[in-house]
């Protein structure tokens, strides 16, 4: 979570387009309310580091108005675009994405300035009667929009029903009770946006890996701006140098593979005692089988190499024991 001081300038949500000018900075976000929470936290550490004003403009993306499956869709790149063209057309200076929704590859014109610090990682059940996942009557009808997720609660209960999902937050929590004895979601999501009491279990890292990124947010502007003032006291502000570190060794790993939103793999970062340990999971899409590697090196603050040598040795190992055999990746030799 961020913590952010007073704000020195004002944050507010603008009703419309709004013109550039000296002092002020507009910030791009989703319309929901998990988008509007993060980007408001977001908005008073940017006030208070800048002195500027800071104006939220909302967005629509593909994603938000589809009702279509995320892997329908074609990715979690479906919440990014349309929120990058309004950073090159100038309708915005700033863009607030949750992390796991950025592609892992370069955008041209649009640097990323910052990784605040992380939310809670994991993925939490949220199951009527408050359940667990041991907990849930064989033949339980649990709801997931994530093959990742839809293959390792196959892994960990063959015998329940995985059903896709989509909608906000919101729509997935209500269909609890109703059609469906549970859903997965992220843990940070349901925190940000004030309901974790509906959380009935957190999934532990160590067994139940996460989308990489899951938990982080990314902050986007214009590659031309991203050393000029006021963005970089923003980004100085903003950016928390493990978060980033971790985060940078998850998302080089997923690139490496090469995978998708159709690609079940989960990752894991974690700092130590100056030790930078990756874990990584690659699931069959029915959760029968499974491939893990872990890794760990040397890390210290400044330190940009080692996060991307480690993602990338990692993915290589996957690959090396069949990993593109076992899931639908590209990053086969």
């Amino acid at each position: 979570m961020l913590h952010p001081q007073t704000p020195a300038g004002r944050v507010f949500r603008a009703a419309g387009p709004i013109h550039a000018r000296a002092g002020l900075l507009r910030i791009g976000t989703r319309g929901s309310r998990l988008a509007l929470a993060q980007t408001t936290t977001v908005a008073e550490t940017v006030a208070a580091a800048t002195g500027c004003d800071v104006a939220l403009v909302v967005i629509t993306t593909h994603g938000d108005v589809s009702r279509e499956s995320l892997s329908q869709l074609g990715g979690t790149g479906v919440f990014v675009s349309a929120l990058r063209e309004a950073l090159l057309a100038g309708e915005c200076d700033l863009a607030v994405h949750s992390l796991k929704d950025l592609p892992t590859g370069p955008c041209a014109g649009i640097a990323t300035g910052a990784i605040p610090e992380r939310a809670d990682a994991r993925d939490a059940l949220c199951a009527r009667d408050g359940l667990g996942l041991a907990d849930l009557p064989a033949g339980a009808h649990v709801g997931t929009g994530s093959p990742r997720r839809a293959a390792q609660l196959s892994a960990a209960r063959p015998d329940l029903r995985v059903h896709d999902l989509r909608g906000n937050v919101d729509t997935r929590l209500g269909r609890v009770g109703s059609d469906l004895d549970a859903v997965v979601l992220a843990a940070a999501g349901l925190d940000r946006s004030g309901l974790s009491a509906a959380i009935t279990e957190r999934f532990p890292l160590d067994t139940v890996p996460t989308a990489p990124g899951q938990g982080a947010l990314g902050i986007e502007c214009r590659a031309a701006d991203v050393a000029d003032e006021p963005y970089a006291a923003a980004f100085a502000a903003l950016d928390d140098p493990e978060t980033h570190a971790c985060a940078v060794a998850e998302r080089t790993l997923l690139a490496t593979l090469e995978a998708g939103c159709a690609a079940p793999v989960g990752a894991s970062a974690a700092l130590h005692d100056g030790r930078l340990t990756l874990r990584a999971v690659v699931y069959r899409l029915d959760g029968a089988e499974q491939l893990t590697v872990e890794l760990a090196a040397d890390w210290a603050a400044g330190d940009t190499h080692t996060p991307l040598v480690l993602g990338r040795e990692a993915a290589r190992d996957l690959l090396d024991r069949g990993a593109a055999e076992l899931a639908p990746l590209g990053g086969a030799r």
